[in-house]
């Protein structure tokens, strides 16, 4: 079997697995709950997850000093940069303003006395979210090497953007460091193989852990809000990106979206698009046949500033909090929305749940109450899921369409039928 059925498998397996176990309903301390449940599984999916967070600093590091050394000794660095950040603020600002007029459409926090209870017995912790002007000056580093230790992505990738630019330079000494992150890439690539072949069963733990804990009935809570969400996230991957690679490249959109399917059923089991980093980057240069210069600088830089996902998450969201407590929004709000939404999103982290963080700036903005966020968090886990596999998608989407108009995109690659398994990446 190829590696996207036996993913799709243990999706499946470990969701009926843990449906099972919900319903069986063991008391807390049983030896299934105890050491299979929360040990065995929960132990194996954190592994999982773990593992590919370990390879998303160095990776971004590798990659984008590649990228930036080879784009600015072509001088395409600022075109290509203008086009890529151009393409993902587009990109974003749609999702957030068609979001919100769906939710207008849907009315998702009318009538929403059927929840009241979600409010009472959800708590949730807001944490302070910076300011736009300090998200601007944060993005500088005052110590590169904290910064991968922390994990402070914009960081890493303005130092990472710059060290390259700085390779491309610096003469025989730059040709030799290029060499040297060249090869070394060469080796994240052939660990990132080996991380993938253990997709299954790190998606069979993730998917049994989330069967045996999210209950119909927490869904139940905010039906019409779920709803929403999902046809907004639906029609934006389904509509907006294939409308937008059709009409600027002229690729076939289905193509596109078949061969991304790996890429999404990682996307979908870890909710994060930073730890699907690996993956998203493999099968943009492998299977859609984006040349690595372009597939280096735009995917990693996508996986931190494109949230198309989330952006909606935070329109739906606001609207639903405005209905519900009878808060009228005017046109000011709603542009006020759009644009704090977008610029959120540039500084989301990229990991599972940090768009609810993010929610607090955007409701702060327009003066909803952060309290509202407690209605939404019973389904937030399995939106997460949905709308970082938004966000991978946008981020193939840009990096195909930029290296589509540069020239650096090999459409036999694109077009040619999908392989059991990509090659593997050349030795330098």
């Amino acid at each position: 079997m190829s590696l996207t059925q036996r993913i799709l498998i243990a999706m499946g397996l470990g969701l009926a697995i843990g449906a099972v176990l919900q319903w069986a309903a063991l008391p807390e301390g049983h030896f299934v709950n105890t050491f299979l449940l929360h040990g065995v599984i929960d132990g194996g999916g954190r592994i999982f997850v773990t593992l590919l967070k370990m390879l998303v600093v160095p990776l971004v590091f590798v990659s984008l000093v590649c990228g930036a050394a080879s784009l600015g000794d072509t001088g395409s660095v600022g075109r290509l940069g203008g086009k890529t950040i151009g393409l993902y603020l587009l990109t974003t600002s749609v999702a957030v303003s068609m979001a919100m007029l769906i939710a207008l459409t849907t009315d998702p926090g009318l009538g929403g006395d059927s929840i009241a209870d979600a409010a009472a017995t959800s708590t949730f912790e807001p944490k302070t979210v910076p300011s736009v002007k300090e998200t601007l000056i944060n993005i500088v580093p005052g110590n590169p090497i904290a910064a991968m230790a922390d994990g402070q992505m914009l960081q890493v990738i303005l130092f990472a953007l710059l060290f390259g630019l700085a390779l491309s330079k610096a003469g025989a000494s730059g040709v030799t460091l290029r060499s040297f992150f060249a090869d070394l890439n060469d080796v994240m690539m052939r660990l990132i193989t080996m991380i993938i072949a253990l997709t299954p069963i790190g998606v069979f733990c993730l998917m049994t852990k989330l069967g045996a804990t999210l209950g119909l009935a927490e869904i139940g809570k905010v039906v019409m809000y779920f709803v929403t969400i999902v046809l907004a996230l639906s029609l934006h991957a389904a509509l907006v990106y294939p409308l937008l690679l059709k009409s600027l490249t002229g690729l076939n959109p289905l193509i596109f979206l078949s061969k991304m399917r790996e890429a999404l059923l990682v996307a979908l089991s870890t909710s994060s698009s930073g730890a699907t980093l690996p993956v998203t980057l493999r099968t943009v240069e492998h299977k859609l046949g984006v040349q690595n210069n372009v597939a280096s600088f735009a995917v990693p830089l996508g996986a931190t500033v494109n949230m198309d996902g989330t952006a909606i998450m935070q329109g739906v969201a606001t609207i639903f909090i405005a209905q519900f407590y009878g808060i009228d929004l005017g046109l000011s709000a709603l542009l006020t929305v759009v644009l704090t939404a977008t610029l959120a999103s540039i500084g989301t982290a990229a990991v599972p749940g940090v768009g609810l963080i993010t929610l607090t700036l955007v409701l702060d903005q327009v003066g909803l109450p952060v309290e509202g966020i407690a209605l939404i968090i019973g389904v937030d886990r399995l939106l997460d899921m949905l709308r970082t596999a938004v966000n991978v998608t946008g981020d193939a989407t840009v990096a195909t369409i930029v290296a589509s108009s540069e020239g650096q995109l090999d459409q036999a690659v694109f077009n040619a039928k999908e392989a059991d398994s990509a090659p593997q990446p050349a030795s330098s």
